[in-house]
């Protein structure tokens, strides 16, 4: 019996009743419904199922679970904005369970343990070229080797991991964390040939003799902003600069400094900024907070270390150290627009956060190929492009830029390629119900707040680039892990086995749940009513 509190002496809610009398009218049956968590993941994981095996302490069976689809658990478990928990059914009962933390929980206890994924696939004989080690590429990578497919990664930087790398800075994602996980990729075979630039892809194809191809190369050209300027001072691109700092060169910002841009990318320079010795660090952006395409954390911790955000503007001019700002307002669209008011500002350095766009220059020759203004490639709902054999994902394709989402196009890229390479189409199966908040009977569970992950003291945050969030203690991971509800899948709680007054219910034993005998069943619905999770559901009798 799980360890979740079930109080047998309640009594049950009369109201979803329907008593049949001598002659049942209806009998309950098992089922399996989506939970909201798995459904929210752009990385596709069957979160409910690893938390299962977490909630048991068998850590290591719920990594293996969580490898089937997702090679990084301990890098999402540091920068995955995890839209999973803000659909998590726990929040609407106390606070949402707190997915990633246990999934970096797991992640790092792999490393610490030394636990490997073993290949199950017999190889094919097929080869990939992989253009690109970001994200997507090293989840393509992965999933195409566990397929049982030989895998070539082609990457241009002197190291794998792309933006992971260059553009996430290591207080939110430590560089021995992120070169474990990817190792453990090359563990299964992939072969990433760092330095090496793809120039032309059909030669690269041919001269290695790929039967298919996925190009991921990611966005990493910054978007460019034409704001008058005479003798204006230092300014820089925010991709340019990130990689700056990781490279280990010296940047001088100079006592304030001005990030211009509303993303993820400005609250990183930002905070970056601070961490170099800026006395003042200011985001200028031209949307208020609801509109800014930065997560909300993300705002929340820049804030949290000083910076400075000034909503509903935009530079208008800058003359060497003065910036002249026009104040914005929302217009009812949701859109800025300018109000003639103005105000001015001094800064040493401007740090320009406007967006990146994809350099596919070295795709434009191939035939057939469909591109966006932003250079991203159109591709099918197989991620094929117009080229039979090439496919594209992650940044080069029109979608949100995350961690998340590219590696969920990787893995999923990685399915049609299957496919395509066994003259076949991928088809995924369709999706369960949606077990919503309304389903449960949340009378069973007892009141949990999640514990919050710790952070190291502001002076350390604000002057080096140590890992801020510290990860859960098995304690507290088992604790987290425990919170889940189980949306619409049986966990064994032993409800409908004890309520059943006709002894209907026959138990299979640990892991195989439960059946029932429709010969002593009268299909008076306590089984349902007693069920936690909505594993059961109430049927019409089925007529001859």
């Amino acid at each position: 019996m799980d360890k979740k509190r079930h109080d047998m002496t309640r009594p049950p809610d009369l109201a979803h009743r329907q008593f049949s009398g001598p002659q049942r009218t209806q009998r309950p049956v098992y089922v399996d419904l989506l939970p909201p968590c798995n459904h929210a993941c752009p990385a596709g994981e069957n979160i409910q199922a690893w938390l299962n095996h977490a909630q048991q302490g068998d850590y290591h069976q719920a990594w293996q679970v969580l490898m089937r689809d997702n090679p990084m658990p301990a890098v999402h478990g540091r920068v995955c904005y995890h839209p999973c928990e803000d659909q998590c059914n726990r929040g609407k009962l106390d606070s949402t369970v707190s997915i990633h933390a246990v999934e970096r929980f797991l992640g790092d206890k792999a490393r610490q343990e030394g636990w490997a994924v073993k290949l199950d696939a017999k190889p094919t004989g097929k080869r990939i070229l992989i253009v690109g080690a970001g994200p997507s590429g090293l989840s393509a990578g992965y999933h195409l080797a566990r397929l049982g497919h030989t895998v070539e990664i082609h990457e241009a930087g002197p190291m794998a991991g792309g933006m992971m790398h260059f553009g996430i800075p290591k207080y939110r994602l430590p560089r021995d964390v992120l070169d474990a996980e990817i190792a453990q990729i090359e563990a299964l075979g992939v072969r990433i040939c760092l330095n090496h630039k793809v120039d032309d892809l059909l030669e690269e194809k041919q001269a290695g003799n790929f039967d298919a191809v996925f190009v991921a190369i990611g966005a990493h050209l910054s978007k460019r902003i034409d704001i008058p300027a005479r003798d204006a001072g230092k300014m820089l691109d925010a991709v340019s600069f990130l990689r700056s700092i990781e490279r280990g060169e010296v940047t001088k910002l100079g006592r304030r400094v001005v990030v211009y841009g509303g993303g993820n990318t400005a609250m990183d320079a930002a905070r970056v900024a601070k961490r170099l010795g800026a006395d003042e660090t200011l985001i200028i952006y031209r949307r208020d907070r609801d509109h800014m395409p930065a997560h909300e954390f993300e705002a929340d911790e820049a804030i949290a270390e000083g910076v400075k955000i000034h909503w509903l503007r935009t530079i208008k001019e800058i003359e060497g150290s003065m910036f002249t700002v026009e104040v914005m307002e929302i217009d009812e669209n949701g859109r800025p627009r300018p109000t003639g008011r103005f105000e001015e500002l001094e800064a040493d350095s401007l740090i320009l956060a406007l967006g990146q766009e994809v350099d596919a220059g070295f795709l434009r020759h191939v035939p057939n190929l469909e591109f966006k203004n932003d250079g991203t490639v159109v591709v099918s709902a197989s991620f094929m492009t117009g080229y039979p054999g090439i496919f594209a994902g992650g940044d080069m394709v029109p979608a949100e830029r995350t961690v998340t989402v590219g590696v969920g196009h990787g893995k999923r890229a990685a399915r049609h390629i299957d496919a395509y390479l066994r003259g076949e189409t991928y088809v995924k199966p369709p999706s369960h119900d949606l077990a919503s908040f309304d389903k449960l009977h949340v009378w069973y569970f007892t009141d949990a707040i999640s514990r919050p992950q710790h952070h190291i003291d502001m002076r350390r945050r604000q002057t080096s680039f140590d890992e801020v969030v510290s990860g859960f203690t098995e304690k507290e991971a088992l604790y987290e892990a425990r919170r889940c509800l189980s949306c619409g899948n049986c966990f064994e709680c032993d409800g409908c086995y004890g309520a059943c007054p006709e002894d209907a219910v026959i138990k299979l034993g640990p892991g195989k749940r439960y059946r029932f005998d429709y010969s002593l069943c009268t299909g008076c619905a306590v089984c349902f009513e007693q069920c936690p999770c909505h594993a059961i559901e109430m049927i019409p009798e089925p007529t001859e």
